[in-house]
């Protein structure tokens, strides 16, 4: 497995597999590798011949600084996962090798990008689609994986790529955006790369987000959207050490908020909750319909 720190060098590599006519996938990370992400490269080289995986903080989707410099990078750690895994390549640059001049692109895809998460932070995806958009030009992959727990994150992404589509982009026109199940731990929590920032204490209390989702599905189905919504919300924020940030209810699709259930054919609940003192922020979702 080869790690390069270079735009230019990918470029070579890559390159050098479109030669050999070999079929490409991308699996784009900030690092902190969990089986989540193992579940995602796995993936990839079971449907491709070469597997790109790339490993980079991206500061351009961090509305808060001090989120930014507490999210954990253990590069060492992570390519040890991704040889064990049978990664072809992990591409590892620095922040000036990404960005050698201000990313001044802007990206914008309403209504998709502008709830949710868009709502509570604004710019992040603005600069996902920066550091995504330029990893797609850097590899142009047949196919690209991003795990589900991003649930917003990969409908954006989709909303990015049909664009660039439409303005006849060879690498868009290429690819396929291949979205893959949460991974969950025994108890139920969502892995995560800020999991690792849980202490043992607020560990032990985030399994419940997951656990009261679970609940509300069974309970959606003799009640409103917005009794099942408020279920999920009082019995959060009951629990000492969580604070629900938001908890929406949408079109699977659209991720427009529905007030019936019979009002989409796919139904996905939506949620950020903050852990402990901290605070830790973790999201999650379940699907309805």
């Amino acid at each position: 497995m080869e790690v390069i720190d270079s735009v230019k060098e990918l470029k070579k590599r890559v390159s050098d597999f479109r030669k050999e006519n070999k079929k490409i996938g991308l699996v784009p990370t900030m690092g902190a590798l969990h089986n989540g992400h193992a579940s995602l490269v796995r993936k990839s080289t079971d449907e491709n011949d070469v597997t790109i995986v790339s490993v980079f903080v991206n500061p351009t989707q961090f509305n808060d600084k001090n989120d930014l410099e507490k999210y954990p990078r253990t590069l060492d750690a992570d390519c040890r996962l991704l040889e064990s895994l049978g990664a072809t390549l992990v591409f590892a640059p620095s922040v000036d090798e990404i960005y050698p001049e201000p990313d001044t692109r802007s990206f914008s895809y309403p209504p998709t990008d502008s709830v949710m998460e868009g709502a509570f932070r604004p710019g992040h995806f603005n600069g996902v689609c920066q550091i995504v958009s330029k990893l797609f030009m850097f590899v142009e992959p047949d196919n690209a994986y991003f795990g589900e727990k991003d649930f917003q994150q990969i409908a954006v992404i989709k909303a990015m790529v049909y664009d660039y589509r439409k303005k006849d982009t060879d690498w868009a026109k290429r690819l396929n955006i291949r979205p893959c199940p949460i991974v969950r731990e025994d108890d139920g929590l969502a892995l995560s790369s800020r999991n690792t920032l849980l202490t043992e204490e607020e560990r032990s209390i985030a399994p419940y987000i997951y656990s009261v989702l679970s609940e509300s599905v069974d309970y959606s189905r003799t009640h409103s959207v917005e009794e099942t919504k408020n279920m999920v919300v009082e019995k959060i924020n009951k629990k000492e050490g969580l604070k629900v940030q938001y908890y929406e209810i949408v079109n699977a699709d659209t991720l427009q908020t529905v007030s019936s259930w019979d009002e989409a054919e796919h139904i996905q609940g939506c949620i950020t909750v903050f852990c402990g003192d901290t605070p830790i922020r973790l999201i999650d979702n379940i699907n309805y319909i």
